[in-house]
């Protein structure tokens, strides 16, 4: 092969390599740092660029977004003795591509130490219980300490935050304890109010219900007090208009004796003394030929079943005053004893009963 051909090929590969070293295309929210002969000449913008080859020395770009980092646990103690395990994550942007070249050798470790030893010094001033819940104090003096620290290094930190907060075992055993306590309290005070207004909720019920029902018993027995006083009145009205005679009133005497006996236990009963003179009145009065009134003159298939019904009273009568002349003697196997005389309503029909004897005999012997 000619040597000439050789040679023109070797320099047609050189110069496609210088021009393509001499290009640079950078992309966007990137940088890249040009050193000419070993110093810092300037920073490549995102596009096209050209250097000079072999004389300018292009370095790795640089990430201009913001980027997030978390950091493994750190132990940390607090202001109360105890061991904590802290997670963080870290938000930041490179603003100034040189510093962050020139400034610092490993702005990505810095920043972590740098938050490590930031975060032992505030939670070094607080207890477990403030640093369980002051987080957002926590970050803020966090993110003071760091932006202020990582300004020359041409790095903006927009915000730090605390991930977890691990306590030791024995103190979460002692947090979950006392957690449940108060679950526990809580859901005893509230099942103590349920059961109060339960009990408010039934007291009122009951209270209602006992007033409605006495109500309603007030108005029954005013309605029923009300039918017995219009019921008496009718009753004496019709009395009073029919004007009885003390005979008549003598025959209700005899028509009362069988209720007094009434009952398995009446052994001793009481009869007024007046009762055996209307019995010896009512059966005079039913012997006697009554004189007719002009209602009852006339004869009707009602007057002779009353005339029948009389007949049969006036020998119920007879044999009650028979009983009761007997029953004198102490021989009735029930103890009877002759009342004290009380003052009749019907005076004219007492008078009139009194003439004849009287006595007092159990209506059952």
């Amino acid at each position: 092969m000619d040597p000439v051909l050789i040679v023109g090929l070797l320099v047609i590969l050189f110069a496609v390599f210088t021009v393509l070293k001499a290009v640079r295309i950078v992309p966007q929210a990137r940088a890249r740092n040009v050193e000419r002969l070993g110093r810092y000449h300037r920073t490549l913008k995102p596009g096209l660029n050209f250097v000079i080859p072999y004389i300018d020395r292009v370095y790795p770009m640089i990430d201009l977004r913001e980027q997030v980092v978390s950091f493994r646990p750190q132990p940390v103690i607090t202001e109360d003795n105890l061991v904590v395990e802290i997670d963080t994550v870290l938000y930041f942007q490179v603003t100034d591509p040189r510093a962050a070249a020139y400034e610092i050798a490993n702005y990505i470790q810095a920043v972590e130490q740098l938050t490590v030893t930031t975060l032992r010094n505030v939670v070094g001033s607080m207890d477990l219980e403030k640093t369980l819940t002051s987080r957002d104090t926590i970050n803020s003096q966090l993110r003071g300490v760091l932006d202020e620290a990582t300004g020359k290094w041409g790095i903006r930190v927009n915000r730090v935050e605390i991930k977890a907060i691990d306590p030791p075992k024995t103190i979460k055993d002692a947090m979950e304890k006392q957690m449940r306590a108060e679950r526990d309290k809580r859901a005893a005070i509230l099942t103590a109010e349920g059961q109060r207004q339960s009990q408010i909720l039934t007291a009122e019920g009951d209270k209602q219900s006992r007033i409605l029902r006495a109500e309603g018993q007030r108005t029954a027995a005013i309605l029923e007090a009300e039918g017995q006083s219009r019921a008496i009145d009718q009753v004496f009205q019709a009395v009073h208009r029919n004007d009885p005679d003390p005979k008549l009133l003598a025959y209700q005497y005899l028509q009362v004796l069988p209720q007094l006996a009434q009952g398995q236990g009446n052994t001793f009963w009481v009869i007024p003394s007046e009762v055996t003179s209307a019995l010896q009145g009512v059966s005079k009065a039913f012997t006697e030929a009554l004189p007719r009134s002009a209602a009852t003159r006339e004869e009707t298939p009602e007057s002779a079943m009353m005339d029948e019904e009389v007949a049969k009273a006036s020998e119920a009568a007879a044999e009650a005053v028979a009983d009761a002349q007997e029953a004198e003697s102490p021989r009735g196997p029930r103890q009877i004893t002759q009342a004290t005389p009380s003052p009749s309503p019907f005076p004219e029909m007492d008078r009139e009963l009194d003439r004849e004897p009287h006595g007092t005999r159990d209506p059952n012997q």
